[in-house]
């Protein structure tokens, strides 16, 4: 199976790997001191894991539950599925097929759950839980985490931040890729905490499976073929599996996208004259390089350096 890692997998690949992990830590230079003492004082997920808002019911009745850090691939996977089960039920492309409220369509819930809960929102907000998905669900459903490397997902989130989002704070949006990649909300270290505590979360859950971006970039059909697998679709229509892969393309994906062609704010450019500011930007692997100084990234492997090993990175 091409999708490489479930629980199963993940369960003796490190007995200690998180607590390892923890023991292999060490206090930062003082600059990113603040940052470090962030880390210690969040409070485990399997605690605090309560959404008391209205937005739960948002979060619950999904069929699968796709969790990422932002900028991980989740709008190309999304816009793959939705291609596929529209065309193979004669339904109209969109990316919000559960208002069909077609039973023969999986309901997929989207979230970014802890990274959201961090960075998004006021206190009130996260002491509700208000972007968490909440415990019952991931008990209930099966549980998809799609992970990148933490490095390109930075790079892609600070240009949604400053060249994408008209919400995204002043403040953050005159940060330079420097300071940004520090920033102990929105910085690579805080993409890393989330995927470690994701993983230190789910790992031993028998309805979780994690998908690397990278493996899907390498090797497309066979994943997503996998994929359609794990929603039930274990025999896809290949004249349809085909064309949603070839829908789904970033090429497409990027035209559709300038040409307004999407019922959903979430595929629009901030500006179709900047292609820095497109949803479907480039997709590439390893691009970080590109952005970031050797400062920069030394900084950057030092963080990925704390990163779980079972994430291969």
């Amino acid at each position: 199976m091409a999708i490489e890692i479930t629980s199963e997998s993940l369960a003796g690949a490190q007995p200690e790997g998180v607590s390892a992990h923890k023991e292999n830590r060490r206090p930062p230079a003082s600059s990113d001191k603040a940052a470090w003492l962030f880390q210690w004082w969040r409070p485990s997920p399997r605690w605090t894991r309560r959404n008391f808002s209205s937005r739960a019911s948002e979060l619950s009745g999904g069929d699968a539950i796709i969790v990422s850090v932002p900028k991980s691939g989740r709008t190309w996977l999304r816009a793959f599925v939705c291609a596929y089960f529209c065309k193979r039920f004669g339904l109209e492309f969109t990316l919000r097929p559960e208002r069909y409220r077609d039973p023969r369509v999986p309901r997929l819930i989207f979230s970014h759950d802890l990274f959201e809960h961090r960075t998004k929102g006021g206190l009130w907000d996260r002491l509700r839980g208000k972007y968490l998905v909440p415990r019952t669900e991931l008990s209930r459903a099966k549980i998809i985490l799609l992970v990148r490397d933490p490095r390109d997902c930075f790079v892609s989130l600070y240009l949604q931040i400053t060249r994408r989002d008209p919400n995204a704070p002043v403040d953050l949006k005159q940060k330079g890729v420097s300071d940004l990649l520090r920033d102990e909300r929105f910085g690579v270290r805080a993409i890393v905490n989330a995927m470690n505590d994701w993983l230190n979360e789910f790992s031993r859950r028998d309805n979780f499976t994690l998908i690397r971006y990278e493996a899907v970039r390498a090797s497309p059909a066979e994943h997503f073929r996998d994929l359609l697998a794990l929603l039930g679709e274990s025999t896809p229509d290949i004249t349809i599996f085909e064309e949603a892969l070839k829908f789904a393309g970033f090429e497409n994906m990027q035209k559709l996208e300038a040409a307004g062609a999407f019922d959903s704010k979430i595929l629009r450019p901030g500006d179709v004259r900047d292609p820095e500011s497109f949803k479907v930007r480039r997709g590439k692997v390893g691009g970080y390089r590109e952005y970031l100084s050797c400062e920069d990234q030394k900084y950057a492997a030092d963080a990925l350096a704390e990163l779980d090993v079972r994430f291969g990175y």
